[in-house]
């Protein structure tokens, strides 16, 4: 069994969000749990083997714990994902209406990589360096 580590989000509107990231990451839904209300107890989106899990936020328990990108005055973590074409995955983005904060370019440590916020203003990461492959 090989341990693997899934980042997890909240998001004020989920259900959009869980549009959004698909139509303009690419992530594909493989469960998606209503809550009440029209919110997401859980849902689980897949790009390329790699998986987020992201709900509604505030809803209590564990959702006291976090503290959106709107709270804190910008994202304190970023998930990180590796693409084949980070050009045309920026362009997906980018139409999508994705604010790109850093836009494509190759990195001294070998890559591509662009940085974005989706609409609730969560920090994105795409590049094609894959650290398990140097």
């Amino acid at each position: 069994m090989s341990t693997k580590i899934i980042p997890t989000l909240r998001y004020a509107d989920a259900p959009a969000a869980i549009d959004w990231l698909c139509q303009a990451f690419g992530f594909e839904k493989r469960l998606v749990v209503p809550g009440e209300d029209g919110s997401i107890a859980h849902s689980q989106l897949t790009f390329a083997g790699a998986m987020v899990m992201l709900g509604s936020a505030g809803r209590g328990g564990y959702d006291d714990l976090i503290v959106q990108p709107a709270q804190a005055g910008g994202e304190t973590q970023a998930p990180y994902v590796i693409v084949e074409d980070v050009n045309a995955h920026c362009a997906r983005a980018r139409a999508a209406g994705a604010e790109i904060v850093i836009e494509p370019a190759d990195q001294d440590h070998g890559g591509r990589f662009y940085a974005c916020r989706d609409p609730e203003k969560h920090l994105w990461n795409f590049g094609s360096y894959d650290p398990w492959e140097t």
